[in-house]
Order: C-alpha cells, then sequence, then structure tokens
C-alpha cells in the first residue's frame, strides 16, 4: 500500500530561500500534505465555502490591491478569518510587506508569515511542481534496481535468485546502480515511476559469502545513480523442468504499480545462463519496444507472409490451404 507522505514546512522554507516574517514555536516541524498553493482572493471577501485549510497561501498583487482598498479595522477583520483556519503557511510575493493588522492576526492565531521575492506566478508553479514531486504516492519493493542502457530496469525474485550477482556483473559492464534489496518507488506526475534507495543502504550491496560492498567506493561515481526511472520489471525465478516459457515475447505482460501498468518479463534461471547479457538484451529491446518496434511482432507477420506466400505458389488458398497446412 502506498504511504502517503508529508514534507517539514522547514524543508521548503529552505529550498525556496523564503523569509520567516513571523513564526510560532515549532513551526518549522508543520506538516504539508497537499501539493497544491492556493491564492486567498475570495477568503479575503469572506467567502469560505470550498475553502481547504491544508493548502499554503500565497499573496501577490492582486490580493494586496484589494486590501488596500479597505480601512484598517476591516483589513484586521479579514485577516482574523483567514488566519482562524490556521493554513499552514502564508507567503506574500514580490517582496511585499504584509499589513500590521495581518502580523498582529499572525501572532494572536500562531501563524506562519513567509515572505519572497519571487513573482505569485513563478513561487506558486515552482511550488507545485515541488511539491508534487515530494508528496507523490510512494511503496518500497524489495529487489535491485540498475540503469542499463538508459533504461531503469527493476530485478525482482525470491531472495537467493542471483538479483544482486547480476547487478554486479551489470557494473563491470558500465551500468549504474541505484538501489539494492530495498527500492523506494514513486509515482511522478507525468504518470511514471522513479525509484531511489533508502537512504540508510544508498550505494551498497550484499553478496552472499563476502558480505556488505560500498559500489561507489570500489567501481567508482560512474557506478551509481541517486534515482531512475523504472521501465522495466524483471522477474527472475528458477528454472523449471517443463514448465513453457515465453519463447516468442508476442504477448506484453505488465504489473499495477501504483496505478502504472509497467512493461513485465519473466527469465528463468539456472546455472550457465548469462543473466547479465540477457538483461542487457532485455533493456534494449524494451527500448526498441518504446519508439515503435516491435521485433516479435515483425517475426510473426514475416512467418504469416511466408505461410500465405507458399499457398499461393501451391495454387491453395482459403479453408482448403488451411486444412492442408495442419
Amino acid at each position: 500500500m502506498a504511504m502517503r507522505k508529508s514534507i517539514q514546512l522547514g524543508t521548503i522554507i529552505d529550498q525556496f530561500d523564503l523569509e520567516v516574517l513571523y513564526g510560532p514555536e515549532g513551526y518549522r516541524d508543520r506538516k504539508i500534505t497537499i501539493e497544491h498553493v492556493d491564492r486567498p482572493g475570495l477568503q479575503l471577501t469572506g467567502y469560505f465555502d470550498y475553502f481547504d485549510k491544508e493548502r499554503i497561501q500565497l499573496i501577490g498583487l492582486v490580493e494586496t490591491s484589494y486590501l488596500n482598498g479597505l480601512a484598517a479595522e476591516e483589513r484586521e477583520r479579514r485577516f482574523d478569518m483567514l488566519f482562524a483556519y490556521h493554513p499552514p503557511a502564508v507567503i506574500f510575493a514580490r517582496g511585499l510587506e504584509p499589513y500590521p493588522e495581518c502580523m498582529e492576526m499572525a501572532k494572536k492565531h500562531g501563524q506562519v508569515i513567509l515572505r519572497t521575492g519571487e513573482t505569485t506566478a513563478n513561487i506558486m508553479s515552482m511550488m507545485i511542481a515541488y511539491l508534487r514531486t515530494a508528496l507523490s504516492p510512494t511503496i518500497t519493493r524489495s529487489g535491485v534496481l540498475v540503469e542499463v542502457y538508459g533504461e531503469g530496469v527493476l530485478l525482482a525474485g525470491e531472495s537467493g535468485v542471483g538479483k544482486s550477482e547480476i547487478a554486479i556483473e551489470l557494473i563491470k559492464r558500465g551500468h549504474r546502480l541505484i538501489a539494492d534489496d530495498a527500492v523506494e518507488i514513486r509515482r511522478i506526475p507525468s504518470g511514471g515511476l522513479i525509484g531511489t534507495s533508502p537512504e540508510l543502504i544508498r550505494h551498497y550491496m550484499e553478496l552472499r559469502g563476502i558480505g556488505v560492498v560500498d559500489v561507489e567506493r570500489l567501481f567508482g561515481m560512474s557506478a551509481i545513480k541517486f534515482d531512475s526511472p523504472i521501465d522495466l520489471l524483471i522477474n527472475l525465478e528458477d528454472w523449471v523442468e517443463g514448465k513453457i516459457y515465453d519463447r516468442l515475447g508476442a504477448e506484453e505482460l505488465f504489473t499495477d504499480l501504483l496505478g502504472v501498468q509497467l512493461r513485465t518479463i519473466t527469465i528463468p534461471v539456472k546455472p550457465g545462463r548469462n543473466l547479465a547479457a540477457i538483461v542487457e538484451v532485455a533493456a534494449m529491446n524494451n527500448r526498441n519496444r518504446k519508439m515503435g518496434y516491435n521485433a516479435a511482432k515483425e517475426f510473426a507477420e514475416r512467418v504469416d507472409a511466408d505461410i500465405y506466400r507458399r499457398y499461393n505458389e501451391s495454387g491453395l488458398g482459403g479453408a482448403a490451404a488451411a486444412e492442408e497446412e495442419r
């Protein structure tokens, strides 16, 4: 199940270099759980139907122009009404100076007041984009995530099937490790998936018989990457004699992760198979499919065309040709 994420207000303040004009005790620890940022135009007129108090509020030239036309007592009443809902923070854009009535009501309600020199449109768009990424739905899956020829490949399978050993061989071939053992996966606004490693185990890998190794120190900075889009899921499983495995690849299978359909293939594992090379080919083939080329489909079409050609040359056709073929 995806976790509902939150981000501390202090992180946002540092990220956007916001000036703190007033902040009560513990204000940096306030949790932001909504990706949207609102401009409280209607609320400053006294209309609070459908007001989402969990959103950061942004005040710019339009709002201040309206407030300039009000008497000081009325401005105080409007800010009193707005701050009574306790939104996470109120940001003044364009370096605007808050009204004295605003600061007075902020202290009364314990309301955080921030300021930025950015234009209202710029800070709003940048903050929404940042929050969408930071608050994206996230799950943690067991597996190994590697980047192979620019494709993010998630290796999954039972413990001991050889995921880490394949990853080491891929690293030696010039590919990059993102995460071993546990992969944090989040859905991004564009609809794709991004994978990274938990901070505690980032760049470390466990190899049975050797122990934990630091991939960055052993192979250098070029062998690791902080995060990567996930383009392909490869399920590794022990080879089962008599089981029918896909040999053509015409059928496309997908796994649902956070509502995203991720292309999935299964690779059987047995001694003697060069699994690192197979994963490389799978990554290149996946990239070809994304670009519109499907070798399995083309091969099937060539076989069908050859069958029809031989039927026509033999003077057979239709049902008779099909009957002879059977």
